[in-house]
């Protein structure tokens, strides 16, 4: 069941805490209704791409019902939403500080926009899992144990899975997202690399370089079928 649209300017389910993030701020989950967990939803890793925060947030608003076998996190990194910053407020990438066999030490780059070279350094952690935000966010994972993740990120223009999943199908068909099996370039320390090391099935959902207006029209509907369980397979 959907919320009626004029009701939909707040969001009807308190959340949770799961951890607190460098500057104090606090981590929040919101729980789905049975407390079983076919899926979590992560968006807000990268303060740079606050589109997934409020994308999934008005997909959350629709409902006129916690999620009955989803949870989400809307803001995983709310210091570098606040800020508008890639990293957290020490200059980490959290989706390279993950505990996973290729993390390494180096100065990780992004790139400013799309069409220029991977040059703006950050830090992928004074060591793996050095973040409250990374630890916080796996100790969640592991006391939800969901069947499968699906991080919001963007701008990349796909549907990233590498088991290339009736899932990852289902999104492609909705969205005009190509599947792909990776982004195509070395993510050491990732979220993905992580649930990978551990069978926990992923999926990166990169957002398109659009009008935030144009993604609420194309993204939102399939976000609250997903959210429904409409998109979920057995």
């Amino acid at each position: 069941m959907t919320r009626n649209r004029r009701a939909r300017g707040t969001l009807l389910h308190p959340p949770e805490t799961y951890g607190t993030s460098v500057l104090g701020a606090p981590l929040e989950f919101f729980p789905s209704a049975s407390r079983e967990n076919d899926l979590l939803v992560i968006a807000g890793v990268h303060g740079e791409e606050p589109d997934t925060t409020v994308i999934l947030s008005k997909a959350l608003r629709s409902l006129a019902a916690p999620p009955e076998r989803a949870a989400l996190i809307i803001a995983a990194n709310p210091d570098a939403l606040a800020r508008g910053t890639r990293g957290n407020a020490r200059g980490v990438d959290l989706n390279r500080n993950f505990p996973t066999r290729d993390w390494q030490p180096a100065p990780v780059t992004h790139r400013w926009t799309l069409d220029v070279e991977s040059d703006v350094a950050l830090s992928p952690g004074f060591a793996s899992a050095s973040e409250p935000e990374t630890r916080a966010l796996i100790a969640l994972i592991e006391r939800l144990a969901p069947r499968q993740l699906v991080a919001l990120h963007g701008p990349l223009a796909c549907i990233d899975d590498p088991d290339d999943s009736p899932l990852a199908r289902a999104l492609s068909a909705r969205t005009g997202l190509p599947v792909v099996p990776d982004v195509g370039y070395p993510t050491p320390g990732s979220l993905g690399t992580w649930a990978a090391e551990r069978a926990l099935p992923i999926i990166t959902w990169e957002f398109p370089p659009e009008a935030i207006e144009t993604l609420f029209h194309t993204h939102v509907p399939v976000l609250v079928d997903l959210l429904l369980g409409r998109l979920l397979t057995a």
